[in-house]
């Protein structure tokens, strides 16, 4: 049985890319959950690169410099994190290792723009990794979708060490805090939307829906370059162990706390059970990324599920932002059953025109699996047992634009088998691609290789999926409480087949109907929103 690969800061008024501000946190090993705020009024990339094609003959560093593999500079921290045996070698090197390498694996590897490798934002050797990252961002396509936003805003680097702890055992450095905000500019509403069982954050009593008043004495509204620096250090910590004051606000009371950044564990599937809704039992799962660690917890959620003979499920993937692709495959079997799934193709995989072995090849296709896997360090599958499955013709999923890649999969994996598979909440973030990770000198690289159709052969939504009725994320409500506001609009639709209009359900709308469009987004990284394949076999 084959196996697949795994799918931030403030911003001043200048267009700055997520992953400038992301690659500062991910380089001290942070929780890395940055997305762009805006000070002085304005920011935000708007599908544009600060980091256009330098003026040049656009020679490929192949050319001047060696491109192989391992083949490091003396200055690059993460050399020795590096996935196998290094030598001494330059800046140069890596820079013609990268570039080699996204003219074969690059999936728009054709619309690359000339630069010119030797540009100093590329070749600072006293920061190694800013250069390489700058040169990756460079180097991918400007090409924009139908609705006019960048078509690659999620091809990334990271710290290969960092990636692992956090892919394989879920292991990240920070509070234990998913951060939401409201708007880049003033008043951003930035508020907690999920803590972390566990965590440093928990522990000290803050709570899903409170909002950011202070930290360090700073407004969390301030637009000046050292509130905004001052916000960035709190918010995504540079070191474990980094102390800071926060004040909230939740209602109309205040609460003061410290906050001190540690290792945090990460639960993808914190919240499972059954509710009573008109005499049907209606499963509800909250998921929250495909790690490895999450197959083991899916599992034990199905299970718990079938043995209460549910007959609906509500799976929130509200704040899932994706991971492995073999997850999502098993979780849509879960879900399906094997009826359906016989001999289907969960997602098929579509590499560049250099690619097309891959493209044919039997690893480009993922089955829905329908036993575990549960990986050891390896990636070797330590327990094949057959999974658990409701066995439904249709699912309910609690959807926003942090909704994204692997999670995006399930949706399109089941739509393809004929689940009736209905969205309550925003419109997904539009990520129908993945990538391997690809380690060289201890930092992991990843373009977008692959883009993955179902069973039907559809897979063009680079703009999302839309939802079948519309519904904000209430902070007012716990997760999986039936007044929350996008499972109480799930539950409304289950038992009535009409989307509740917003504050009130006394005048139904039509399913599709559109009322409010929820706004806002979470702050995170696009480590976070990924479709990823296991390397090797399963």
């Amino acid at each position: 049985m084959s196996t697949q690969p795994f799918g931030h800061g403030l911003a001043l008024a200048q267009p700055v890319r997520f992953s400038r501000f992301f690659r500062v946190a991910s380089r001290a090993v942070t929780m890395a959950g940055l997305v762009s705020l805006a000070a002085c009024g304005g920011g935000g990339d708007a599908g544009q690169s600060p980091f256009p094609p330098e003026p040049g003959n656009g020679t490929p560093p192949t050319q001047s410099a060696a491109a192989t593999p391992q083949l490091c500079a003396p200055t690059n921290p993460y050399v020795a994190d590096a996935g196998a045996p290094t030598t001494v070698g330059s800046l140069a090197n890596e820079k013609a290792w990268l570039h080699a390498y996204m003219d074969q694996a690059y999936l728009w590897y054709s619309e690359m723009p000339s630069v010119n490798a030797d540009s100093s934002i590329y070749s600072n050797t006293t920061d190694a990794y800013g250069s390489l990252d700058n040169y990756f961002e460079a180097l991918k396509t400007p090409a924009l979708t139908a609705s006019g936003k960048r078509r690659d805003q999620f091809s990334f680097t990271y710290p290969t060490k960092a990636w692992k702890d956090l892919s394989q055992s879920g292991v990240e450095s920070g509070y234990g805090i998913q951060w939401y905000m409201q708007q880049s500019t003033a008043p951003r509403g930035l508020r907690i939307a999920f803590v972390e069982p566990g965590s440093p954050a928990e522990a000290s009593g803050v709570m899903r829906g409170d909002v950011l008043v202070t930290v360090d004495g700073v407004s969390a509204d301030d637009t000046t370059t050292s509130g905004v620096n001052t916000l960035n250090a709190a918010l995504f910590p540079s070191a474990i162990g980094s102390t800071h004051h926060w004040v909230f606000s939740r209602g109309a009371s205040e609460l003061n706390v410290n906050l001190s950044s540690a290792v945090v564990t990460k639960h993808p599937v914190p919240t499972t059970q059954v509710l009573d809704v008109g005499g049907r039992k209606v499963g509800y799962v909250l998921f929250n990324e495909h790690l490895g660690t999450a197959e083991a917890d899916l599992i034990t959620a199905f299970t718990s599920l079938q043995s209460a003979g549910v007959q609906d499920l509500v799976l929130d993937l509200r704040y899932n932002g994706g991971g492995y692709l073999y997850v999502a495959s098993e979780l849509a079997y879960m879900i399906a059953g094997s009826t359906r799934t016989k001999g289907k193709v969960f997602e098929q995989l579509q590499y560049n025109s250099k690619r097309t072995a891959d493209t044919n090849s039997a690893d480009a296709t993922t089955p829905f699996f329908n036993t575990s896997c549960l990986f050891d360090a390896n990636f070797k599958c330590t327990k094949q047992d057959p999974l658990p499955t409701l066995n439904l013709s249709r699912v309910t999923v609690l959807s926003s634009s942090g909704t994204c890649s692997a999670s995006e999969a399930v949706v399109n994996g089941l739509r393809g088998v004929d689940v009736d598979v209905r969205l309550i909440g925003g419109t997904t973030c539009g990520k129908p691609y993945g990538f391997t990770a690809k380690d060289n000198c201890g930092i992991s690289y990843f373009p977008i290789e692959f883009k993955g159709a179902n069973a039907k052969g559809y897979g063009d939504y680079a703009d999302g999926f839309t939802p079948n009725c519309t519904a904000s994320d209430d902070f007012g409500h716990a997760l999986g409480d039936p007044a929350e506001g996008q499972l109480s609009a799930a539950l409304y639709q289950l038992s009535s087949g009409l989307c509740g209009p917003t504050g009130s359900r006394a005048q139904p709308q039509a399913a599709g109907s559109k009322a409010m469009v929820p706004t806002g987004r979470l702050l995170r990284g696009p480590e976070r929103e990924s479709r990823i394949l296991l390397p090797g076999t399963r």
